[in-house]
């Protein structure tokens, strides 16, 4: 099991210096990760919020960025917080064995679509 993953953002965070910061790696999350954010308080005002406190718990290294807070989060590019919402629900969600579905009328194979913890209220407030 891989517990850490490393990246590179498709933009970068420019730094004070002018320079991007694009390399780093993000580890699975763990209960704690996604639970405590929800007693923050901007949280509980914005509930979007949700996603830049989790971020910023799991991404363990961002090149040239020490430490990785809410507010690296906060200045990121919306591109960048995409590719990095979409990442973490990669490397959070596991793999259920559920067979694909195919739809009787067309032939395409469709999946279940249910929902990821977690998701309802994290990414899906930014889409």
């Amino acid at each position: 099991m891989q517990v850490e993953h490393d990246f590179r953002l498709p933009v970068g965070l420019l730094g004070d210096d002018g320079a991007l910061h694009r390399e780093g790696t993000m580890r699975m999350a763990t209960a704690a990760d996604e639970i405590l954010p929800l007693q923050d308080p901007r949280v509980a005002r914005n509930q979007a919020y949700l996603t830049v406190i989790l971020l910023s718990r799991v991404i363990v290294r961002l090149d040239g960025v020490e430490p990785v807070t809410p507010r690296t989060i906060e200045s990121l590019f919306a591109a960048d917080l995409a590719y990095l919402q979409n990442l973490y629900n990669r490397i959070n969600t596991v793999d259920d064995g559920e067979p694909e579905m195919v739809c009787p009328s067309c032939g395409e194979a469709v999946s279940p679509g249910h929902d990821r913890l977690g998701e309802s209220v994290a990414i899906r407030s930014l889409s």
